[in-house]
């Protein structure tokens, strides 16, 4: 978890460019504050709202279940689009005697049903009912590649460098059961039922060519939750998103987008993270001190150099009794970019809370997922930097970890991963 690798936000951060001024939030619940979205067949910055199925709400405005993500694009779904308010992640392991052939029957069916899902339509053969009378949610399927499955395939020779093994690092109580994996899958939507739906189909779908490693459920804020646009915050009260790449930015693409090899330009590398945060101890700290730990103030997410939440923080500010203003181990400090050589990724994370340890302590925490063009560019050193000197560390605990290779978005017609399996 870090300023660079696990804040996110549903402000325009991560809207498309053509979406510039426009949050999810203004164009899935705002339509009667100024913002009108045409209930045919508008789309801005990726997201359509589609009619609803039964009519428009009394207000006019399109009911927010109707809000939908194109799956077909030059990227996958799920990477440049807010956070939706739930979400299911898991990894799958090809069974023995999949192989190449039957990799590229998982993924033509799996790219066919979800893009069937985004629409908000029935899964076919695999349909179970479970969202059936929802709308699409604006539900999201994105996939990845595991190092191993290269080797499964007979497709060794395009394994692509960059998924080496994530290093050790410091303090990781990594449990490998939870970890890895041949191929993973990110679904969010805003409604519970209906991410856990796509789950459970592409779970079936895939019945006889890969069985599922782990599956970890998550959340973030649901969209119209607060009186207007607000970055969200994590378990630690902490608001968490501010320093997002955002799509406008110049060096957005080369900071998100892999250029090769060939099967995977346009695409990107997914790091994910279960980090558990000890939030018994953090609580017990008052909130100076955690202000001091983290280089933001609680309220308003502003930088204790001064200014508001947007303001670039100042890491040379003094205050008037000549020490830094943001502490030499503060989170922020740590992980900035001009701290790690430039390092930059795109948050996209999720809190989790499943229940009780033995001990009595909460089992939650954040579902760390950053997508990059090159890891060791990226998440490795600015990890490696937080593990040796943030004051954050001390409350948290890293214990399921995986990287990632995410093809380039299906075109009308095809499938995730096509360049590579059939190239």
């Amino acid at each position: 978890m870090t300023e660079q690798t696990s804040e996110r936000s549903e402000a325009p951060e991560t809207a498309a460019p053509a979406a510039a001024g426009l949050t999810r939030r203004a164009l899935l619940g705002n339509a009667g504050a100024g913002l009108a979205v045409g209930a045919g067949a508008g789309a801005v910055g990726g997201w359509a709202v589609a009619a609803p199925r039964d009519g428009s709400r009394s207000d006019g405005a399109p009911a927010l279940g109707q809000a939908s993500v194109p799956f077909h694009g030059a990227h996958q779904a799920g990477i440049v689009q807010p956070a939706q308010a739930r979400a299911q992640l898991a990894a799958f392991d090809l069974t023995p005697g999949t192989g190449r052939d039957g990799l590229r029957r998982l993924m033509k069916g799996w790219s066919e049903t979800a893009a069937l899902l985004a629409r908000g339509e029935q899964a076919g053969a695999h349909e179970n009912q479970i969202a059936l009378d929802a709308g699409p949610c604006t539900l999201t399927v994105t996939f990845g590649f595991g190092a191993p499955l290269f080797d499964k395939t007979g497709l060794a020779s395009q394994r692509p460098p960059q998924l080496a093994p994530l290093p050790d690092f410091p303090e990781d109580t990594i449990d490998r059961s939870r970890s890895d994996g041949d191929l993973w899958v990110q679904i969010g939507a805003d409604d519970a039922l209906v991410a856990f739906h796509a789950l459970r189909v592409l779970q079936q779908q895939a019945s006889g060519l890969a069985t599922l490693r782990w599956q970890m459920s998550g959340f973030s804020r649901t969209p119209g939750a607060t009186d207007r646009p607000r970055t969200p915050r994590n378990l630690m009260g902490q608001v968490d998103g501010t320093n997002n790449p955002r799509p406008a930015d110049p060096d957005f693409a080369a900071k998100v987008f892999a250029d090769g090899p060939g099967w995977l330009a346009g695409g990107s590398y997914v790091v994910f993270r279960r980090i558990r945060m000890l939030l018994d101890n953090w609580e017990n700290l008052p909130t100076d001190r955690q202000e001091r730990v983290i280089g933001r103030r609680k309220v308003d997410g502003a930088p204790l150099s001064g200014g508001t939440e947007s303001t670039p923080v100042d890491l040379a500010k003094q205050n008037g009794d000549g020490l830094l203003a943001i502490p030499v181990d503060a989170h922020i400090r740590v992980a900035a970019p001009a701290s790690n050589g430039g390092a930059a990724m795109l948050r996209r994370g999720f809190s989790f809370q499943d229940g009780l340890l033995p001990d009595g302590s909460l089992d939650a925490g954040l579902l760390f997922i950053a997508f990059q063009a090159d890891p060791a560019h990226g998440f490795i050193p600015v990890q490696r930097r937080l593990a040796r000197g943030d004051s954050l560390s001390r409350f948290l605990r890293h214990e399921a970890s995986g990287l990632y290779a995410v093809p380039p978005g299906a075109p009308q017609g095809g499938y995730v991963g096509q360049a590579l399996l059939e190239g």
